[in-house]
């Protein structure tokens, strides 16, 4: 899946599918409630109610439920259009209950939060807001619209017009507050998912591209023996059929051709030895490997690579795993993408850790998104408005990437702009990225268990 494509896969359309054997389950515990508390009030509490209505009105949920558990596949999943249909009967069903037990007096007059906080957890937002607005309606007709609650004796039950009021108020603000608060950790929640999604096929298409090398240095080296055969048979032939043009001429061109097999898979078997074999290679290498598909995009990529230490520190080898290869390729993306010129790639190191800085002299972070850098879909562009990548569409995940790749790995990431982290270096401007790692996470083991074998002994019988 492309950036683009992905980029197509809204959060809204991530929701519209449910089960319809949830919605099953959830009214099944909603009816007894609704039924206990008909019985409660008409029995124990002496209450004079519709009775007849408000057991037809619990009915017609049973039935609802009843056509669906057997009329629809128990593994039905519900379109958006589908599931809104059903919560709006649930906010009806609800609204006519309460109708018929004094409205906003009635104290189980606050569920009619629970369809809105539903729609907000599981639909799109037209359908939350409708919800929503007719949440409101009904709870305002509520308070002038009702059958009045009685006692048995004729005594009229009803809270303070202040309570009422409070009553309405609260509930107004639940369904706004709830409404929102459910939306907008389901779309946090729905945002990390499909960016951690993202990472992992990130990640899996690096380590394919360095397990393809492997794959390639064995095609190579298993290829070599028949076509040696081919280029022997081509050439024995060849000589035989010296008295027959044609067939001569089809002997060599075999022959020509085996050739050039041979040098093709030479050279894919030198590729893939050497990407097989460089499991551990100088920090410099990777950093290169990771910028090289940048190279030709326009911009100056500069590399300063060097010790802290005074005395003479050699350049570390580190594990050259798909991780940290796709994370700096990804924040170097980033600073090519948004810089004006001029790219810095700097790589330090001391006894305890090893650091890379990529900077450039672009525009920097906005100040106002420090706090949020690193996090997935930070920034929505509309059509129209001026890009500064204009040949990358994707959908903000690139620095999200990198960081959870690289954090993975055991490394801290810290973001700054040029203007503030280095105002004795004017042309470094731009945004800075830190990463580091402790040594011991990423660099080549010394292992002291490792030792000479000795010379060959001469084999004995």
């Amino acid at each position: 899946m492309t950036d683009a494509q992905t980029n197509q896969y809204s959060i809204s359309n991530s929701r519209g599918w449910i089960r319809l054997r949830t919605l099953v389950i959830l009214r099944w515990w909603a009816i007894p409630g609704q039924l206990t508390a008909l019985i409660v009030a008409q029995q124990v509490l002496q209450i004079s109610l519709a009775a007849a209505f408000c057991y037809f009105i619990v009915g017609l949920s049973v039935i609802s439920n009843i056509v669906s558990t057997f009329v629809f596949p128990e593994n039905r999943r519900l379109s958006d259009r589908e599931t809104f249909s059903i919560v709006l009967f649930d906010m009806v069903q609800l609204s006519i209950l309460l109708y018929l037990t004094g409205g906003l007096n009635n104290p189980f007059s606050i569920l009619i939060v629970g369809p809105v906080t539903v729609s907000a957890s599981a639909l799109s937002t037209r359908s939350t807001v409708t919800l929503g607005i007719l949440a409101i309606v009904v709870t305002s007709l509520l308070t002038q619209f009702f059958e009045p609650l009685r006692t048995v004796d004729g005594r009229l039950l009803e809270v303070p017009g202040m309570l009422l009021i409070g009553n309405w108020v609260a509930i107004i603000i639940a369904v706004c507050f709830l409404g929102a608060y459910s939306r907008w950790v389901v779309s946090e929640v729905a945002s990390m998912s499909q960016a951690l999604q993202a990472t992992q096929m990130a990640l899996a298409r690096e380590q394919k591209l360095t397990d393809l090398g492997g794959v390639v240095a064995a095609a190579a080296h298993e290829l070599g023996t028949p076509l040696a055969t081919i280029k022997l048979a081509s050439s024995e032939l060849a000589s035989e059929l010296a008295d027959d043009p044609d067939l001569h001429d089809d002997a060599v061109l075999i022959a020509e051709q085996a050739d050039r097999c041979r040098d093709i898979l030479r050279s894919m078997g030198r590729a893939g030895k050497d990407d097989l074999h460089m499991r551990h290679v100088p920090l410099s290498a990777v950093l290169e490997e990771a910028a090289d598909p940048h190279r030709d995009r326009g911009k100056e990529l500069l590399f300063e690579i060097g010790s802290r230490n005074t005395i003479d520190d050699p350049q570390p080898t580190i594990e050259r795993k798909p991780e940290v290869v796709h994370g700096l390729r990804n924040l170097i993306q980033n600073a090519v993408d948004f810089s004006r010129s001029y790219v810095w790639i700097e790589s330090v190191w001391d006894e305890a850790s090893i650091s890379v800085r990529i900077m450039d002299d672009g525009k920097g972070y906005p100040m106002q998104l420090f706090g949020r850098i690193g996090d997935p879909f930070m920034r929505r562009r509309v059509a129209g408005e001026d890009q500064q990548r204009p040949e990358y569409e994707g959908m903000g995940l690139g620095l999200f990437i990198a960081k959870t790749l690289l954090e993975r790995t055991g490394a801290e990431l810290s973001f700054a702009n040029g203007s503030d982290a280095t105002p004795n270096q004017n042309e470094r401007v731009g945004a800075i990225v830190e990463v580091k790692w402790p040594r011991e996470k990423i660099e080549l083991a010394k292992r002291s268990d490792r030792r000479s074998l000795g010379p060959n002994e001469p084999i004995t019988s």
